[in-house]
């Protein structure tokens, strides 16, 4: 690593740990020639797919774009901006770890659908009604009807637990 000091190639490593999320390496460093500190961040190197829109146009993954419509759907709702910020994360490791290179921003929705509907189930209306481009209420009826049916077979298989006196 280069001093940003001096220019000198040779540094030396003197401490190394890993960020708070643990994504990346800090290392601290100095340099041989000046004797000047400075900290380096190392972390792969992942590139995020090209998003292929409905109309055949590719662009970058925007996760900007996606907390806006993120916090249109939550808006008003009793969620924290930490559970935001993890959905978020969540969305972005997925594309990361897909191996992909194109995704289509159809797949993206629905990785957000299954994000919210776990979260708040009136965000996960809003933001399929604008996902899925609802044209009247017959179309939220039936997603509500699908949500609910999703909600009560997920309920249908859980076990109840009891525990018995002695």
């Amino acid at each position: 690593m280069r001093c940003p000091f001096c220019q000198n190639d040779d540094t030396r490593v003197i401490d190394s740990r890993l960020t708070d999320d643990g994504d990346a390496v800090r290392r601290r460093r100095s340099c041989e020639a000046c004797g000047e500190r400075f900290s380096t961040v190392e972390e792969a190197n992942l590139k995020l797919p090209f998003i292929v829109k409905s109309n055949g146009n590719r662009e970058h993954y925007d996760e900007g774009k996606l907390a806006r419509g993120l916090e249109r759907a939550f808006e008003k709702r009793p969620v924290e901006s930490s559970q935001v910020s993890q959905i978020l994360y969540r969305i972005k490791r997925k594309l990361l770890t897909s191996g992909e290179r194109e995704i289509e921003a159809r797949a993206i929705g629905d990785i957000v659908m299954d994000e919210l509907r776990d979260v708040d189930q009136v965000a996960y209306v809003r933001f399929a009604s604008v996902y899925r481009s609802f044209q009247d209420v017959d179309a939220f009826s039936d997603e509500i009807k699908r949500l609910q049916a999703q909600t009560t077979h997920g309920r249908r298989n859980l076990k109840p637990t009891t525990k018995g006196k002695k």
